[in-house]
């Protein structure tokens, strides 16, 4: 048997043949045998390392001035080059889907998060089959793949344990082993793991010294390690995409400690000295002023004097976050070198998925849900001034304030989710390949984009881009490959027309020329947004106008109506139009238009389920509901969590203390309401049962709750409050424990485990909203649910 190697662009490629003679005895004279042959890429085709950091600016990082120390990103940039730039497109899953596929993002169907994917093509986070993922080429043609960290690329219909995983890393995705997370962000100190598509827990807790950047370094070295060991003649793939610097910024307090006092005077003088950095290490020309700070941003002299202790401590955690992860990326690093193949290893270290994130909104918060959920009204500066030694650890879910975003984005206007300006798609990026790049410490000013990473490594590879994979015909790769710039410098830019959009702000480049139009703030979901045709486009000459200052469209209408149409053109091509600027009416399937995987009334769910994200959960919000379980109580009285969704910074638990019934909803970590029997549950084989009756008037009201034992009612209490639209990005429902941080304080993490059986628990809402009195009959239901399992 021999494998067809030499027609790469259909994939996968033929893995035997005929022989063009068949002896009856294999000792016959003329009976001819090829030994195996294994499937391998081009001679030469190098190890490839993707770095992506999540939610970093262009100015955050040392490399390219920033505060936040990155030494491992200057000693990768020593010996290769920095671009100073690459874009992204403002936001997270747009941005890996683009990056990992050559395809620009609503081509590929990303037109921005997961959670508000609708049925328009460009917008319904599906990625079509005729885009082969980058990851799959390259295992087709003999690469060993491996994903670490985030991933924010699945459809939330299909992100639970029974797939379909099409769209995960070792389903559809490429990936021959992943470990990491599948959502928009991770509680780092708790995170919700996935090893493949099988959920799993860390190893030990934040007590004990866990760090969810730390843990997936751990394991991508062993992976390198081990791959080179057993395979040492085939090169691999490895994407590294820790949730870090995404919100929640969760750290070790020493590495915060390390920039007490540096961030005193504000994010105003902080833009100006990161400037004066960058110009220094020449990442901006020396004629590139400071952008104005948009009025929506408050200056650091309109910042409360009391307040600005909390607001200094925020900035020293995000620094410390993005030095520490920097440190870990430089223990790949050191690994790559220690394993001696450092010279044929081609490294992208991105620094940053988008812009850095103003979802902290003006005074930044503990709990970055309750941005979500419209509650940052009540993280006041009073109510953070009381948190501020927990900033960062694991009792926070914490980010910045909008100011510390903007000056991580120096010298450029706005922020991630705003893709009309730089501040939210430009991000400095660093490339190494010793045997590729003959240059070292050099810069390279041609405009470059996430899209063309994937040709990228192709052409260094050696690999064709696919024509077919598994019989279909490929879309063709929309990027275009940066390595014609390795080793010239002066060699005119080939990407030189870029759209931009994400929901309605957009913007087009074209040959150093930018249109550009900013339709909704990020930090001020609820302000009405007008028809786009009344938006106001700015005309920007980024050839002789860096950083996107100087507007000139009341100058130059000509122009201005030129680089109009090409946005047209190139949204019409790639799939942008109709452009979707609704945010509530996304977020709802229903008006979506986008599947749910579960429908109706009721849902049953049995012991020993766990880790179910919010997707997979009958949706119990802004409506009457009812809990029901079939519980086993021991003869020493019942214990621990009988299920719960959520986490310490928002959500609901029903479960037994000291043998009675309790129930708890955490109102965002603003409040805990609480409702407990007055009895105990008896040993024994039992029906309990929670009644949550919705007071209505809108959403997020509250409520009262009634607590059952075998149908007696046995408690109740007062419901001040609930979470609209989310508990946790990242810590789901559990049955018989609440793992990760939990929902309740009566119960401390990795000790919570009902000491008795949960037989089968059944989710209830009204038929109509803000009515319980149509609650579906727990005994009926119950019963057949038991009967089918």
């Amino acid at each position: 048997m021999t494998t067809n190697i030499k027609h790469r662009s259909h994939l996968p490629m033929l893995n035997s043949t005929r022989p063009s003679f068949v002896a009856y005895d294999a000792k016959d004279p003329d009976h001819k045998t090829n030994p195996i042959e294994q499937l391998r890429p081009p001679e030469g085709a190098p190890n490839v390392l993707i770095v992506l950091i999540d939610d970093a600016g262009f100015g955050s990082s040392t490399a390219f001035g920033g505060p936040c120390r990155t030494p491992n990103a200057e000693r990768l940039a020593e010996g290769g080059l920095k671009f100073n730039r690459f874009h992204t497109t403002a936001i997270c899953s747009a941005t890996r889907q683009a990056m990992l596929t050559g395809r620009n993002h609503h081509s590929a169907g990303m037109a921005g998060i997961t959670e508000i994917a609708t049925g328009a093509p460009g917008y319904s986070s599906v990625l079509p089959n005729t885009m082969s993922p980058l990851a799959k080429t390259l295992k087709l043609n003999g690469y060993n793949t491996a994903q670490f960290g985030k991933c924010h690329e699945v459809p939330v219909w299909e992100s639970s344990p029974v797939g379909p995983f099409n769209q995960w890393p070792t389903g559809g995705g490429g990936f021959e082993y992943f470990y990491g997370f599948v959502g928009g962000e991770a509680n780092q100190w708790y995170p919700t793991l996935y090893c493949g598509t099988t959920p799993v827990e860390p190893d030990k807790t934040p007590e004990e010294g866990y760090h969810l950047v730390e843990d997936m370094t751990n394991k991508a070295i062993k992976w390198m390690a081990q791959q080179k060991a057993l395979a040492p003649d085939k090169p691999f793939f490895v994407y590294f995409a820790p949730g870090a610097t995404h919100a929640p910024h969760h750290v070790p307090a020493e590495w915060a400690d390390k920039y007490k006092g540096q961030f005193d005077d504000g994010w105003d003088k902080l833009r100006e000295r990161t400037l004066a950095r960058q110009k220094e290490l020449g990442v901006v020309p020396p004629d590139c002023v400071l952008s104005p700070r948009p009025a929506e941003v408050p200056s650091w002299d309109e910042m409360p004097e009391a307040f600005k202790p909390v607001l200094r401590r925020e900035m020293e955690v995000y620094a410390g976050y993005l030095e520490y992860t920097d440190h870990h990326v430089g223990r790949l690093f050191d690994a790559v070198d220690k394993l001696g193949i450092a010279d044929n290893t081609l490294v992208f270290y991105i620094i940053g998925d988008n812009g850095a994130s103003a979802e902290g909104s003006i005074n930044g918060c503990f709990n970055e849900m309750s941005y979500f959920n419209q509650l940052q009204a009540l993280e006041t500066p009073e109510y953070l001034m009381e948190r501020l030694d927990k900033l960062g650890g694991p009792e926070s879910y914490n980010h910045y304030a909008v100011g510390w975003a903007h000056a991580m984005n120096t010298p450029y206007q706005w922020t991630k989710q705003v893709a009309s300006h730089f501040g939210g798609t430009r991000n400095g990026t660093v490339i190494r390949w010793p045997k590729g790049i003959e240059a070292k410490g050099e810069i390279r000013t041609q405009f470059t984009h996430c899209i063309d990473v994937a040709p990228t490594i192709l052409e260094a590879a050696g690999i064709p881009e696919p024509v077919s994979v598994d019989g279909l015909q490929q879309a063709p790769i929309e990027g275009t490959s940066m390595v014609y710039a390795f080793n010239e410098p002066q060699a005119p830019e080939r990407h030189d027309i870029q759209y931009f959009e994400v929901m309605g702000n957009r913007a087009i480049y074209h040959k150093g020329w930018t249109a550009v139009t900013k339709h909704y703030t990020p930090w001020k979901s609820d302000d009405p947004r007008c028809a786009l045709d009344d938006d106001v486009w700015e005309l920007y000459n980024t050839n002789e106008d860096w950083s996107q200052s100087h507007d000139l469209a009341k100058e130059m209408p000509e122009k201005l109506a030129e680089m109009q149409r090409l946005f047209i053109i190139e949204a019409t091509r790639y799939n942008v139009l109709p452009i979707d600027d609704r945010m509530y009416e996304k977020m709802n399937p229903d008006t979506a238009g986008r599947p749910v995987l579960i429908r109706g009334n009721t849902q049953v769910v049995f012991g020993g389920m766990g880790r179910l994200s919010e997707n997979c959960v009958l949706n119990l919000k802004n409506k009457s509901h009812s809990i029901t379980a079939e519980i086993v109580v021991p003869e020493n009285g019942a214990e621990g969590v009988i299920i719960s969704q959520g986490a310490n910074i928002g959500g609901w638990s029903l479960y037994a203390k000291d043998g009675k019934l309790k129930y708890c909803y955490n109102w965002g970590g603003f409040e805990h309401f609480y409702a407990e029997s007055d009895r105990v549950i008896p040993s024994g084989e039992h029906q309990v049962r929670m009644e949550f009756a919705y007071a209505g008037g809108g959403l997020g009201k509250g409520g009262k709750v009634e607590l059952f034992i075998d149908g007696e009612k046995v408690g109740a209490g007062d419901i001040g409050g609930t979470l609209a639209f989310v508990f946790s990005a990242d810590d789901g429902c559990d049955i018989g424990e609440d793992s990760g941080a939990p929902v309740s304080p009566d119960y401390p993490p990795g000790n919570n485990r009902f000491n008795g059986e949960v037989k089968g628990i059944q989710l209830a809402i009204a038929e109509a909203a803000e009515d319980a009195d149509h609650l579906v009959e727990p005994e009926k239901a119950m019963a057949m649910a038991m009967a089918r399992q």
